[in-house]
């Protein structure tokens, strides 16, 4: 049975087709360059075809192991916000998903002939970092897909860790829950590294890949705050927080790069902090990153900084 036909109408499996964005970028783009490129193939047309293919592939190709499927809610927008370790970290997540999830890509994709018709195909949207912010269109056709009903995925890294670290994570997840209402599903993923390497253009068989999903992380109750920098920067702490809880990596208060040489700095880091990181083990806190937050906007929250725990577990009050 392929995926979608049978609960299109009560799951909303695939989004209508005036509701997926297929360009994303400056007006007038999607007429020329690389959006011709794409032909007749739709954004996620064959999704429900590609999954219903790799998902018994990427079992039998690799030791996949699930957990924590059962929390992904089975209607409406949610925030698929994953640990990245390695390019197929997309395909690895999508075929643990009991629905379709669409992720924002850059448009240089589309110049590839490897992947110009897959990606789009399987629920791509390519976005064109040029020619004004790149960061609001993305989150503008985040919104669109999250208000449809749908899951969209986004790693809160920025981009894929390259010394296996936990890095600090962007405040764009928290902002698109707050605008959206959508809760949060944190995600770890385990061994993809092990799979595909960094700069390795092919994927390595038969190797453990484990992907665990935690507990949905509600923020509807903070609508409204979305320009509350210390508020953003909290949440954002604690859906890292719950990452690192689900894939056990040792977590590091810096930015990750995407540039090469960040392996440096994280093999200093590793060198300050347990090399080997321990399922389960506690991050550190976050009243250093709040406290640097709040200095920064220049509010003042009194002399003690909450973490984003209790923020997340009390602020409800207010």
């Amino acid at each position: 049975e392929l995926p979608g036909r049978k609960h299109r109408a009560t799951t909303a499996w695939r989004p209508a087709e005036a509701d997926v964005p297929h360009w994303v970028g400056p007006p007038g783009k999607a007429r020329e360059g690389r959006c011709t490129q794409m032909g007749e193939v739709r954004t996620g047309q064959l999704y429900g075809v590609a999954r219903a293919i790799l998902t018994p592939a990427f079992r039998f190709a690799w030791n996949l192991e699930v957990t924590g499927a059962d929390r992904i809610p089975a209607t409406g927008g949610a925030i698929i916000a994953p640990n990245h370790l390695s390019v197929i970290d997309h395909f690895v997540v999508g075929a643990s998903l009991p629905r379709q999830i669409t992720y924002v890509g850059k448009a240089e994709y589309l110049d590839s002939w490897k992947t110009r018709y897959l990606f789009p195909a399987m629920g791509m949207i390519p976005i064109d970092r040029g020619g004004g912010s790149a960061a609001e269109r993305a989150l503008n056709a985040a919104a669109r897909l999250l208000d449809a009903g749908q899951l969209f995925g986004i790693y809160p890294e920025g981009t894929r860790s390259r010394d296996g670290l936990l890095h600090k994570g962007h405040t764009g997840v928290a902002r698109l829950a707050l605008r959206t209402g959508a809760p949060i599903v944190p995600v770890g993923l385990q061994g993809t590294d092990d799979v595909q390497p960094a700069d390795h253009p092919f994927p390595h068989l038969f190797r453990m890949m484990r992907v665990r999903f935690g507990n949905p992380i509600d923020v509807f109750r903070y609508a409204g705050r979305s320009d509350d920098r210390l508020l953003l920067r909290q949440i954002t702490d604690e859906v890292m927080f719950e990452i690192g809880q689900l894939s056990g990596q040792v977590y590091v208060d810096t930015y990750a790069s995407r540039d090469r040489s960040s392996e440096a700095l994280g093999t200093e880091q590793a060198s300050i902090v347990t090399a080997e990181a321990v399922p389960g083990a506690e991050l550190p806190t976050v009243d250093a990153a709040v406290a640097a937050e709040a200095a920064s906007s220049g509010s003042d929250t009194g002399s003690r900084r909450r973490s984003s725990a209790e923020v997340l577990g009390g602020a409800a009050t207010r």
